[in-house]
Order: C-alpha cells, then structure tokens, then sequence
C-alpha cells in the first residue's frame, strides 16, 4: 500500500485553500476530488460575493473566518492578480419598519468586527444609485465580488508549485484504520489503496457522506446533510447599480437581491428551495417570485427581464426549521480518530473565508 503524509479529499474553493497551505508548510499532499475538475460544485454555484462577515451570529467561525478571511482574500488577489472589485454592498430599506432594523444590523457587524458600516438617507443612497428606491441605507464598503474560478485556478497553482499532487475522478469509497493511521479505498478507472496519517474531508456536499464511510468515525457526530438549492435569474437589460443591492433581511434569508459579475453584468438570487437530491435545473417560473420583491428596490426593472440563471446548492447541516447554521470543523479532539479532520456545512461564506479556513485546519494539524 503505497503511503503519504496528507489526502485531502475534494478540489473545491476550500479543500484547494487548505492542499495550498499544508503542501506550503511542506507536508506531503494529495489531493482526491471525484469530479472531473476543481471547483465543479458549490465552488463555482454561488453568487461569488466577497462577504463583509455582517449577519453571522457573533463569536461563530463564520463570523471570524468571514473577517479574517476578506481581508486575506483582497491581499491574495492583488497580489497574484485574480480579477476582482471591492465594488461595496447597500444593504437597503423600502419601508419605515425596516429602516427601524438598520440600526440593529450595524451593532450587530461591529460585534462582529465589521466597524466600517455607514448610514445614508434616502437622498445620500439615491446619489450613489439614482436608480435606487429606498428610505434608507447601510453602505458596507468592504464587500466585492470575485471571479471564483481565477481564484480556484491560483490556489491549484500554488499548491502543485509547493509540490501537492491532484487526482481527479477519484471517489474516496471508504476508509478503515492502519498500522501507520488510515487506509483509503479509493475508486475510479485507477481504483487502488492508499495509506495516510493526515485525511482532511472537504468534500463540501458529500463531507457527512464520507464520514460516514470513514469506520472509525462515531456515527453519532456526523451531522444529518440537508440541500438548500438557491436559484439565480440573469437580467437581460444592463442593470443600472455599481453596487450590490440587498434588502433588509426577511425571516429565513437575505432576500432577493441583486449582485454583479466581473463584467458589471446582474444577476438576482439566491432563493432558498428546499430539495431530497442534487438537482440543478431553474425552473422559469420562480421568477414570478423575483419580480415583485426586486421592485421594492428597483421599480424600473423591465416586464420579461428576467431569464433562469444557474443554482447552487448549500450544503446544509440543519433542517429547515432551524434559521441559523455554523461552520464545523472536527479534528481529533472532537471524534477521537488520530489524523481526520472534518468539515461540515461549509456553504456561504465558505468562499470568502476559504484562506482563513485553511489556516483554522493547519492550527489544528499542528495541535493534533
């Protein structure tokens, strides 16, 4: 059985950030991902906003890695020129009780570390966005958008430079203990077993799946995985916002709101749809929901503008009742399985987060 120090087990935005920093720190490492390519999942279905770190619960690891990992973010692509634009978010009210809320969503950033919140008025918010109709505003200057596959691409160039190796289609089937840690069945047209004293699940959607099939891992502290599909519309008129427009969050969600690409083009979404299996298809018809709530905001958006977009799927560890999820990031310490690390519910802010996450895990590497 042929051995290596570290498998980390999926090629998404995350399990990349963290092959770059252990192979940087000059372990051994190789990279499983079933997909046919990295990034093929939730990595490349998402809205690719970098967050503020605004509305996670105070003292979460989304709340910590959110900062820390934005600011780390912006360093990283300047430095190795993935496109991006700190282009700024309004966080907007259309009614007098939700300019009442702005106030608590403020306290609540700074709690979080995000101090840099400004409060417009109607007319200050209109003079960045004439387009805009609101009562109020929070303008949060450090949000921006990403393009998530340049940064993806980076990251794998990284990682092989300080030697990390890559294996697509190549499935982790199962996983049972040995002499020198664990030992990996792994499938595919060049299905073999490998052994390793360090395994990281970044599997993203499949992450419980996996633990499951790891033996020594207690079932009991794998969480239930649950699909929240969020469904974008594209806009088939040039929208007329630089910055990202959100609405005063709803209950269960942010609300439809409207977020840019590299190329200035709009797209709208996510919504929350609640699903059994993966399923990526965007059915027409949930636009009808879009067109009034994106009015509240935007009351010039034309009859038949919308167009189905793309989704994403969220890899939920909490049923629907449940409003509010945090990352989970299990190392031996948790489980009691030398050498696994897991993590679980990585879905947004996952990708901004992702160069914080990846040092979350090399600090538990280390302690381990």
């Amino acid at each position: 059985m042929e051995q290596v120090e570290c498998v980390v087990v999926g090629a998404g935005v995350v399990g990349l950030a963290i092959a770059r920093r252990l192979a940087q720190a000059g372990r051994e490492v190789i990279v499983l991902e079933a997909a046919e390519g990295i990034g093929t999942g939730t990595s490349s279905r998402n809205s690719e906003v970098i967050h503020a770190g605004i509305y996670y619960r105070a003292g979460s690891l989304m709340a910590r890695l959110c900062v820390a990992g934005k600011q780390a973010l912006y360093t990283y692509c300047r430095d190795h020129g993935v496109p991006h634009r700190n282009c700024g978010k309004l966080i907007v009210a259309t009614t007098a009780a939700e300019a009442d809320k702005l106030a608590a969503i403020n306290s609540h950033a700074a709690a979080n570390g995000v101090d840099d919140l400004r409060t417009l008025d109607a007319a200050a918010a209109r003079a960045l966005e004439p387009s805009l109709s609101c009562v109020a505003a929070l303008l949060s200057p450090s949000t921006g958008i990403v393009d998530s596959h340049a940064y993806m691409l980076a990251l794998r160039g990284d990682a092989e430079d300080a030697g990390a190796a890559f294996a697509f289609h190549a499935p982790l089937l199962r996983v049972t203990s040995a002499d020198e840690g664990l030992a990996l069945d792994v499938g595919g047209e060049a299905s073999m077993t490998l052994g390793c004293r360090l395994l990281i699940n970044a599997a993203g959607l499949g992450a419980p799946a996996l633990a499951r099939a790891i033996e020594p891992m207690p079932p009991e502290l794998v969480p239930t995985a649950y699909l929240a599909k969020g469904n974008y519309f594209s806009c088939g008129v040039r929208a007329p916002f630089s910055h990202l427009i959100y609405p005063v969050p709803e209950p269960g969600g942010l609300g439809v709101h409207l977020t840019l690409d590299m190329g200035g083009q709009a797209r709208f979404g996510p919504d929350v749809e609640w699903i059994d299996s993966i399923d990526y298809v965007v059915d027409p018809a949930r636009a009808e929901r879009f067109y009034p709530a994106i009015r509240k905001y935007w009351p010039g958006l034309p009859d038949g503008a919308l167009a189905p977009g793309y989704s994403g799927i969220r890899p939920k560890i909490v049923p629907p009742s449940v409003a509010v999820q945090d990352f989970v990031i299990q190392g031996p310490d948790a489980h009691g399985v030398a050498g696994l690390i897991n993590l679980f519910g990585i879905e947004s802010p996952g990708l901004t987060a992702s160069l914080a996450i990846a040092n979350h895990v090399a600090d538990l590497v280390e302690a381990a």
